[in-house]
């Protein structure tokens, strides 16, 4: 079952602590040349530094490592467009246990050759979130084994907000954190984290508009999911849950669009400028506060970039 109690800083501090040793502290970037062009001063959280080349690995290491070992023995399953399915794959080597990851059979490539490198058993789906749910019950029932939510689940938002803990501990006085948005679990770690260090700063989500049902469940009031997004952020294509739907409206700011062309533009000025890999979920954040006017000339802006899993013969230049 999935843990649904909301996390606080208290359950963040501890899932930092359970992950310590095992998870990278990841380096903070900076490039004078984004600066000028945005008119503000960025902090780059480079998590496609970090095991697995994503965030993903905080959150699934924290649950995988949070289960009592009767639990742990079953085994675990979970559903993934790739970068939780490779970190739960490696959590569960770290603990010595059984992972069964559903993913679409047009899941990114690389993502999907990482998942079995770890370790981890793929079953394929249809491309729709229903299909990944239909595919999991039915692994459940076969296999009897424990389910880690990707996103909709309070052990994996607590050990995805470590990475903004790091953060602001790395760089002080921020005005403003900015994170793309999937399913939730990295803004909804980040945006209680930054509540209960520093509530006077503000956090911002990005979000394709090819995939916005964040943006529309935000101005709703009520998560309004979107049933096949089609965008080149394949991480960002997953719809909100309850839990993380009920965060983001409590402690984050804004959401706001991107274009894919803008993606692949903030994408590419990444690499060229800063000399790093990253993939088309991470650049969302940059392509965001390069397409929107969000008020934050002249602020100290720290922006997660989120993972680095790309599929090098599909590059979109």
């Amino acid at each position: 079952m999935q843990t649904l109690d909301t996390p606080d800083l208290d359950s963040i501090r501890k899932a930092a602590d359970r992950i310590r040793g095992h998870a990278h502290l990841t380096p903070i970037l900076t490039s004078s040349a984004i600066d000028e062009l945005l008119g503000c001063s960025l902090f780059f959280k480079c998590e496609n530094l970090q095991k697995i080349g994503a965030f993903k690995f905080r959150g699934a290491l924290n649950a995988v490592m949070s289960l009592d070992d009767d639990t742990a023995k079953g085994g675990i399953v979970t559903h993934s467009s790739g970068n939780h399915g490779g970190a739960i794959a490696l959590a569960a080597r770290i603990r010595g246990i059984d992972a069964h990851v559903v993913m679409p059979a047009s899941a990114n490539v690389a993502k999907k050759r990482a998942v079995a490198a770890y370790g981890a058993t793929i079953v394929e789906c249809g491309p729709t979130l229903a299909d990944r749910d239909q595919r999991l019950t039915q692994l459940v029932e076969q296999l009897g084994a424990h389910v880690i939510h990707p996103f909709n689940d309070s052990r994996v938002i607590a050990g995805q907000g470590t990475a903004a803990l790091e953060l602001l501990d790395q760089v002080p006085d921020l005005d403003v954190v900015v994170t793309p948005i999937g399913g939730g679990g990295l803004i909804g770690g980040t945006a209680l984290t930054v509540a209960g260090l520093t509530p006077e700063a503000r956090v911002i989500g990005c979000e394709p508009a090819a995939a916005d049902d964040a943006y529309r469940s935000f101005r709703a009031g009520r998560i309004v999911p979107i049933d096949t997004p089609q965008t080149i952020a394949d991480g960002l294509k997953a719809t909100l849950g309850p839990l993380t739907f009920a965060i983001i409206r409590e402690h984050v700011n804004d959401v706001a669009l991107t274009s894919e062309p803008g993606i692949v533009e903030a994408m590419r000025l990444i690499w060229e400028r800063m000399k790093i890999i990253v993939e088309p979920s991470s650049a969302v954040a940059l392509a965001g506060l390069r397409e929107n006017e969000l008020g934050l000339t002249g602020k100290r802006i720290g922006l997660i970039i989120s993972g680095g899993n790309v599929d090098l013969d599909a590059l979109p230049w």
